[in-house]
């Protein structure tokens, strides 16, 4: 895969050394430039319910180790790298909790589900999406969810905006062909390979185009 320098990063530069001497200002500019980036790789990796927590966590794992950031201009991948990272933490995390919870009476190792998805339709596009390779389903959701255009979701994560072309249009042929043989198989309920998705996380997911 092709990386490429984020050209929007020289205008982090500035933030970044701010934010190294302890400004808490310049450090939330770095947040509200690459929160979706961080939201939607994890995303593509942990549960729907635990993703903003974890986006929180990120940046608080990354503001103390931003002085070990030898290239500036390389921010959006050093921190994309920290993000998946973290979300493979929390499956370590998890197997750890499960293993715990194994051994209690099957009363107590059982939690009430919470914050379930509001539409299914929505939440089942989203579990095809990370059924795909790791390559496309980051870059679809970051796409389709976060609403980052090609050549953003290029300059954040250290790709070319010919690689992200590529993903996006190889990974929306593959979620078409899963969407379509689930609609077939009697999965999924009719209209819903439409476009019409209206939950959080799958907001017309279908109906976006997919070029950058």
């Amino acid at each position: 895969m092709t990386t490429a320098p984020a050209p929007e990063s020289t205008g982090d530069s500035s933030l970044i050394v701010a934010a190294r001497d302890g400004d808490r200002a310049a450090f939330g500019g770095l947040y509200a430039r690459y929160a979706r980036m961080v939201h939607g790789i994890l995303l593509a990796r942990v549960p729907a319910n635990d993703v903003d927590d974890l986006v929180q966590d990120v940046f608080l794992r990354a503001l103390p180790r931003l002085r070990d950031l030898r290239d500036v201009a390389r921010f959006g991948p050093w921190l994309a790298a920290i993000t998946r990272n973290r979300a493979n933490d929390y499956y370590r995390q998890t197997r750890a909790v499960a293993a715990v919870t194994q051994s209690l009476p099957e009363d107590e190792g059982e939690l009430p589900e919470s914050n379930a998805a509001p539409d299914a339709e929505a939440a089942m596009i989203l579990a095809f999406v990370r059924s795909l390779p790791e390559t496309y389903r980051e870059t679809l959701i970051l796409r389709l969810v976060e609403g980052m255009t090609g050549p953003e979701i290029a300059a954040r994560i250290g790709l070319t905006p010919g690689s992200v072309r590529v993903n996006l249009h190889r990974g929306m042929q593959q979620l078409r062909e899963k969407l379509a043989e689930a609609s077939a198989g009697g999965k999924m309920q009719p209209g819903s390979c439409s476009g019409k998705n209206s939950g959080p996380q799958g907001k017309n997911l279908l109906s976006r185009r997919n070029e950058p």
